[in-house]
């Protein structure tokens, strides 16, 4: 089959097009504005896409079109998109596609406000490391999966499974659309400010996915969420976090540049697990995956104990990008205050003795509305120093802040902030003020003016770390 995907930048639309890939279809596509890592990840897969939307370079042959959701891929503005409907060529979303597509398999869908992306990839990664096949579709790209999307040869196929709506006009939740044999819920935080209004609206999304699943379908749950244990009175769930608890939980827990712990299952065994990943909630993470597939019998300790001590991790979601440099660089996911929050923490423990600081560009809708300034008053605690990049301008309407009221609602909350308007004022303000005795963390959903590929460079070439800064004086 011949799959054209309009609007192919997206983490959702490349991944189902690695997946088609994956069994041998051919796929083609073009979007705008596309940034790594997707950019240079399609690179590397060697799908043919195209920056801009052109109809005459549509291919000639066509058998359905995957449509993304975002605000340019509509039918009064997109030239592409008017000529696939004047061709009469079949047409679906990426989660109406997914949903039919994996219809017949097993499907273990994970969702939640944040880290399912990590877990999925995890769980995959397990499986693999256990000797299994399966096929997912993870909305990132891992560093240890060899696509973001796998058809897979085993029943299993696991999704990411985004709360997030279909498109302007289809206002369901994505994961509404996939057939879930079991069901990991990671968390419930209100997110998505600007399609979920109330924190009301957005449980109730959650309340309609649990309540389609099956009564005897598996469904494990995160402890500590308020929004979930009501959701989900009355079902056999298993639980899990890194905290004492019913279910799986985390016991003797050591955090360094590796961090170590004890997992702890329901029967009281034990076993030791050891991470190269940063974060509490990636401790959180660990354990749901070793709860899934302990009680699907996918994984045994000792791939348990294998597939986390090697796993990497995903881009942007807290992975090292200057490792030749003495200062720690790290990038998050910054879409939502959990995960940005998460992300700072991580820093802070894992680097307690470093100075702190964070790039942050206010991309997604819930950063760059007013109704979204709440969040700064409490995000940046422990920060010591905080740049902020411009928020951008598509979508913008008359709720949405500018850097102004942003810069001073951060430093209202007595975080030492900056306004700086693109990637090279933010390098040489490092510049100026580094001593190499920092830890920085890039914080966003977009693409920060590049910084993510810009500064890693000049950070290895400023501050070297020990070893090759003794090398290069030695062969002077």
């Amino acid at each position: 089959m011949r799959y054209y995907f309009l609007g192919i930048g997206g983490a959702g639309m490349s991944a189902l097009a690695s997946v088609l890939v994956s069994e041998g279809h051919a796929v083609s596509g073009s979007d705008e504005s596309v940034f790594p890592p997707v950019s240079t990840y399609l690179d590397r897969l060697g799908i043919s896409w195209r920056d801009g939307f052109d109809p005459a370079l549509l291919p000639a042959h066509i058998d359905e079109a995957i449509v993304g959701s975002s605000a340019k891929l509509n039918l009064a503005d997109n030239p592409e998109l008017r000529e696939l409907v004047r061709r009469g060529i079949a047409r679906s979303s990426f989660p109406e596609f997914l949903g039919r597509h994996t219809a017949q398999r097993r499907n273990m869908v994970v969702t939640g406000s944040f880290g399912k992306s990590t877990l999925t990839a995890l769980m995959a990664h397990l499986m693999r490391a256990a000797g299994h096949d399966p096929g997912w579709f993870v909305g990132a790209v891992p560093l240890d999966l060899p696509m973001t999307g796998y058809w897979g040869r085993e029943a299993e196929f696991l999704i990411e499974g985004d709360e997030y709506v279909i498109s302007t006009e289809d206002r369901r939740p994505k994961f509404l659309l996939y057939e879930a044999s079991q069901l990991v819920v990671t968390s419930i935080v209100h997110d998505h400010l600007n399609v979920f209004p109330t924190v009301e609206s957005y449980e109730a999304a959650f309340e309609t996915l649990i309540g389609r699943l099956p009564p005897q379908a598996p469904l494990f749950c995160a402890r500590g969420y308020p929004a979930l244990a009501r959701i989900t009175a009355g079902r056999n769930v298993v639980w899990y976090g890194r905290a004492p608890g019913p279910g799986y939980s985390a016991e003797n827990l050591v955090i360094g540049e590796r961090s170590a712990f004890d997992l702890l299952t329901p029967a009281g065994e034990k076993m030791r697990l050891e991470t190269g990943l940063i974060g509490a909630h990636n401790i959180d993470n660990i354990v749901g995956a070793a709860a899934v597939l302990l009680e699907g019998g996918l994984a045994d300790a000792e791939a348990l104990r294998r597939g986390v001590a090697s796993f990497r991790g995903l881009e942007r979601r807290l992975d090292r990008k200057a490792p030749a440099a003495r200062i720690p660089l790290y990038e998050g996911f910054g879409s939502s205050y959990e995960k940005a929050r998460s992300a700072i923490e991580a820093v802070l423990a894992h680097f307690p003795r470093r100075r702190a600081v964070v790039v942050f560009e206010p991309h997604a809708f819930s950063w760059r509305r007013r109704a979204g300034l709440p969040w700064y008053d409490t995000v940046f605690a422990g920060v010591d120093e905080v740049m902020l990049l411009p928020p951008p301008g598509h979508g913008a309407d008359a709720g949405q802040a500018s850097g102004t009221e942003i810069l001073e609602r951060t430093t209202a909350a007595g975080v030492q902030a900056r306004l700086i308007e693109n990637a090279e004022e933010a390098i040489a303000a490092l510049g100026r003020t580094l001593t190499g005795q920092e830890v920085i963390l890039l914080l966003s959903s977009g693409p920060l003016d590049g910084l993510p590929q810009t500064l890693p460079p000049w950070l290895e070439r400023r501050f070297p770390a020990e070893r090759q800064a003794t090398a290069a004086a030695s062969s002077c």
